[in-house]
């Protein structure tokens, strides 16, 4: 890659894109089979659906909703039950902490410094594990939902268009119970939290489907990134109407510390996608 060539390019990008061109770090692809059950510690697990065995043997884009500190401990070893390898993009607070940084970069976790101009440097290190047939796992939400029922935000086209340049599958996953495991707030009460969800042991669902019908569009036609997100959060949504179909309006537990303005910031509030996008997604699920 010529970036890699590059003088000025910081050293964390030239480690992380070797570190992505390898096959997963055995510590981690056995910290995700054995350490399944700790994750679920706090609650009952569910993993449903499953990816393509043909589709496992090359590069992925995982995308998820975000609805929690501790759903990203739960989604990784469920995507690796069904194949997935993950290795997930975090904020440059935790990949530059002590001790847990230097753990998370040879896991193969991406750097992703957002709001500055470095934020380019991550698509070096995901170009190098896509060309690898890599697993990235991105929330296109980019950050915790803060939407007042939990339905996934609009997000970012940053994952629709980096899906259309590289034409790289998208697999859309969506999860729920998570959020009652870790409260929004400070590390005490989150304490207080996973100490409530160990005695009350909420079910915690991952669905994963099948890959966002993207082919017709193109990187670089006018409207098409905001079309290609606007399908990759409906699929979500609507996988994730199927895991919440018992709470569909205002979840059953509601964090008080979780700052959600009074007005929904949803992409479809309620869930409720449009029936043609929604027909669209459909479709797609039942070509062969």
């Amino acid at each position: 890659m010529a970036e890699q060539l590059n003088a000025n390019v910081p050293d964390w990008v030239r480690r992380q894109s070797l570190i992505a061109a390898q096959p997963l770090w055995p510590a981690w692809a056995a910290l995700l089979h054995y350490g399944a059950p700790l994750a679920s510690l706090p609650g009952r697990v569910t993993v449903t659906g499953s990816v393509d065995p043909a589709l496992l043997a090359g590069p992925l884009i995982v995308v998820a909703n975000h609805i929690g500190d501790y759903e990203p401990i739960v989604l990784a070893p469920s995507l690796y039950k069904v194949g997935v390898r993950p290795r997930f993009l975090a904020t440059r607070g935790l990949m530059t902490a002590k001790g847990l940084g230097p753990l998370l970069e040879r896991a193969g976790v991406i750097r992703v410094d957002r709001g500055s101009g470095d934020a380019r440097h991550a698509l070096t290190v995901t170009d190098s594990a896509l060309r690898n047939n890599g697993h990235i796992v991105v929330y296109p939400e980019g950050r915790i939902g803060l939407d007042r029922d939990l339905w996934p935000e609009r997000g970012r086209s940053g994952v629709a268009r980096m899906a259309l340049h590289t034409r790289v599958p998208v697999i859309p996953v969506s999860s729920w119970g998570a959020h009652e495991v870790l409260c929004y707030a400070d590390d005490k009460r989150k304490l207080a939290s996973f100490a409530r969800a160990v005695w009350r042991q909420p079910e915690m669902k991952v669905h994963v489907g099948t890959p966002v019908p993207l082919d017709d569009l193109h990187a670089d036609r006018t409207g098409d990134a905001n079309r290609a997100r606007g399908r990759i959060i409906a699929a979500i949504t609507m996988q994730l109407q199927e895991l919440r179909r018992h709470e569909p309006g205002r979840p059953r537990h509601l964090d008080p510390t979780r700052p959600c303005p009074e007005m929904s910031t949803a992409a479809f509030p309620g869930g409720n996608v449009p029936a043609e996008l929604r027909a669209l997604i459909t479709a797609a699920r039942s070509t062969p």
